[in-house]
């Protein structure tokens, strides 16, 4: 209801644009549809089969040489079909906004506001700073949940940059949230960016209250569920031959918050570099903490993860990567092999993996059905 609610307002207002100022409007059309079978092994054989259409309407008005007005109008359809054992399970379908959002762009600001996505950060795949998506390197759609929101953005002539936004209305959990937002309350936050010596640093701030109703249930001793949180973020990059980054979270609970310790910790340092073999081998590493430093060792958290990547391209268009994790609190590896066919409007990736049967990365919806265990995926792409 609320995604037709701003998709009809969003037209109503650029309908009524266009015709008040009589500007021409350019529009675009594209088409995203894939479809995918899988398999996976864990305690039992699990075949899935599904497809996903995305239809994205972009219109563009262009009021002077420096500024335009512009949006996104997009849905995410898709279904899927779960066998286990090669017996029908589940059927999963659905029909949602995906971006819905409208802006308006001049040549040192940038205002849009409705359902976006908003992402930044220096780290590519362990990222502390995840906090307003669930993108997951190994989707080659690289698809995630936009969040309602009003971002500004003012860009000086230094290539200094702020960021300000306010998010509202969200219920779904972002990023590394383990409660959602009280969806009525506004979250606010900003970031500032600033270039050093061969890179850039930045620093970002965010504010929210959470739902923690849902995990406290049943428990009489709790009767306040929504609680302060604060994410103070320091990220930075350069290029001095080999690519270096690193990104970091302090996160600040509401002193309220039992069992939660005050202070959460989030930090990844990473590099990458191209080897001068063949078409050029491209080598990247990142190693990533989360730790929550309670004192009671019985409810404490730490998570170390390492990860290496390789990505090879074969001739223009195709390429061929692996991506490894290690789990140093756990001793388990992950690993994931993709090859890449890309043509003019067609995409083939096929996918195989040897996991462990659950996952503790990625905590996202599906990853249980989708990547645990042993297996491989077959995913086709067409955009139009």
């Amino acid at each position: 209801m609320r995604g037709r609610f701003i998709f009809a307002a969003v037209m109503a207002f650029l309908c009524a644009f266009n015709h008040v100022t009589g500007q021409k409007t350019d529009l675009s059309l594209n088409n995203q549809i894939s479809t995918w079978l899988g398999m996976n092994y864990t305690d039992q054989v699990y075949w899935q089969t599904g497809a996903r259409y995305i239809p994205s309407l972009s219109p563009v008005w262009n009021i002077n040489s420096t500024s335009k007005i512009d949006a996104e109008l997009s849905l995410n359809t898709y279904g899927n079909l779960l066998f286990t054992e090669g017996k029908y399970d589940t059927v999963n379908y659905g029909l949602k906004a995906y971006r819905l959002w409208v802006r308006y762009s001049a040549s040192n600001l940038e205002i849009r506001a409705g359902l976006q996505k908003i992402t930044f950060g220096s780290a590519s795949i362990l990222r502390p700073l995840m906090w307003f998506d669930n993108i997951d390197v190994r989707d080659p759609l690289q698809l995630t949940e936009g969040v309602y929101s009003l971002l500004g953005r003012y860009y000086f002539n230094n290539n200094i940059n702020i960021w300000l936004w306010t998010l509202y209305g969200n219920k779904n959990k972002k990023g590394w949230e383990v409660a959602p937002s009280v969806y009525e309350i506004p979250e606010f936050g900003g970031r500032l960016q600033l270039p050093v010596p061969k890179g850039e640093l930045g620093l970002s701030y965010h504010h929210r209250i959470a739902d923690y109703s849902e995990l406290y249930a049943g428990n009489p001793l709790v009767t306040e569920t929504d609680f302060s949180e604060q994410l103070i973020g320091l990220d930075g990059k350069w290029d001095i031959g080999p690519g270096i980054w690193f990104e970091s979270v302090i996160k600040l609970n509401d002193k309220d918050n039992q069992p939660l310790n005050r202070w959460e910790i989030y930090y990844t340092i990473g590099l990458d570099y191209t080897f001068a073999v063949g078409n050029g081998l491209n080598v990247a590493s990142e190693f990533f903490h989360y730790s929550n430093n309670i004192e009671d060792e019985q409810l404490s958290t730490t998570q170390n993860f390492s990860t290496l990547t390789l990505n090879y391209p074969l001739f223009l268009s195709h390429s061929i990567s692996c991506l490894v994790y290690y789990s140093w609190d756990t001793d388990e590896w992950y690993r994931m092999l993709n090859l890449q066919l890309k043509y003019n409007y067609i995409s083939i990736n096929f996918m195989a993996f040897w996991n462990p049967n659950k996952f503790t990365i990625f905590a996202g919806e599906g990853d249980s059905n989708t990547f645990a265990g042993k297996g491989f995926q077959l995913m086709l792409v067409v955009d139009i």
